[in-house]
């Protein structure tokens, strides 16, 4: 008889990047991830240089310095923040922390697929909520759902704003209803990892329900806009209690010196995100306008990429081939339940500019 892991591990269906690869195809433009169009601040990879002279020294466990970067970026006490190896680390030390056997954890039906499996991870149930149509179009979560469903054994809920995959935005006053309607002894995580590319007005990443109303986290993360994705860099704001339970759980040099070199180097390189957040203003306009045009339906979007509705698995396969067969690699969504959807993340004008050539003028009357 063989050692065998823990039921639940066995019920995960392994997370699945998106692809990186085309057969046959010399230049491969990848839009299937949402990293950023520009690639990292030129003060970052500077840092990065620097960094690998140190790299036989461990980091700094406390991520001291990055911590006070991002608490003076935000206004923010970095006695309250805790960073991690990519927000994934620290979703999964909130399930480990506040979850377990015997519990239940709750996400929207379109969520990110890591509060599933770090949620089954810990040993608890997870609970996805039906989604309802957004304004304007697409479908966005339902508090009224969330909250329905939230029981005695209900310890976490997760909620992505924007939404990942979907892109929609829930206003700050629902999820501040949604935090009023939840027990004190359950935990609201607020993902917003795509904070800086919203430009709603009135939108709150979380920083002011946390201040008000505790029992919740904002996480944010450093592989969107700052384009260090590959560094693994993520970021949460918490009360004092949380914070420090977390620390309990976590490795004691979970982020690398380059990684958080990079990240104080980003968060000041001079108009960084000014820029970014007006060229995918812009594009993800563009494109939408175009893939709309065609035919196509295009889900309302706050972040650096779209949902397109092709209308069934197949029109989304020939739209992938399409793409593909121009180099350009976008996520299918039959993983997150939506299989006639792709989602294309905005990338350089050129990039965009290929999308719409590909997909753009292809709608379902011309084949």
């Amino acid at each position: 008889m063989t050692v065998q892991p823990r039921p639940a591990i066995l019920s995960i269906d392994p997370y699945v990047g998106g692809e990186s690869k085309i057969p046959g195809v010399n230049r491969i433009i990848k839009l299937s991830s949402n990293e950023g169009a520009f690639g990292p601040p030129p003060a970052a990879i500077e840092a990065i240089t620097r960094a690998a002279r140190e790299a036989h020294r461990y980091p700094d466990g406390n991520a001291r310095a990055l911590r006070e970067a991002i608490g003076a970026r935000f206004g923010l006490d970095p006695a309250r923040i805790i960073c991690g190896n990519g927000s994934d680390e620290l979703i999964t030390l909130l399930c480990t922390a506040y979850a377990g056997e015997g519990t239940e954890v709750i996400m929207s039906a379109y969520g990110f697929m890591m509060y599933d499996i770090s949620g089954r991870a810990s040993g608890a149930q997870v609970l996805k909520v039906p989604e309802v149509p957004a304004e304007g179009g697409g479908m966005k979560a339902d508090i009224d759902g969330i909250l329905a469903t939230a029981g005695a054994r209900t310890r976490i809920v997760f909620l992505t704003n924007p939404n990942n995959p979907t892109g929609t935005l829930l206003p700050s006053s629902e999820v501040a209803r949604l935090r009023a309607g939840l027990r004190d002894d359950i935990l609201l995580v607020l993902d917003s990892a795509y904070a800086e590319y919203v430009t709603a007005p009135g939108y709150d990443p979380g920083e002011a329900l946390v201040d008000a109303a505790g029992n919740t986290i904002m996480l944010r993360t450093f592989s969107k806009i700052f384009g260090l994705g590959g560094m693994r860099v993520g970021w949460g704001y918490a009360t004092p209690a949380i914070i420090d339970a977390l620390n309990r759980v976590r490795g004691p040099f979970n982020v690398a010196s380059a990684s958080q070199a990079a990240a104080v180097a980003a968060l000041a390189e001079p108009g960084w995100v000014e820029t970014c957040v007006a060229h995918n203003t812009a594009w993800r306009g563009r494109v939408a306008a175009a893939l709309a045009a065609a035919g196509h339906a295009v889900w309302p979007s706050e972040t650096n990429f779209l949902l397109v509705d092709f209308g069934s698995p197949e029109g989304a396969g020939q739209a992938d081939a399409r793409l593909k067969s121009r180099g350009l690699i976008v996520r299918g969504m039959a993983g997150y339940g939506l299989p006639g959807c792709l989602r294309i993340t905005i990338g350089t004008a050129e990039e965009c500019q290929m999308v719409i050539d590909a997909i753009g003028a292809a709608s379902p009357a011309h084949g």
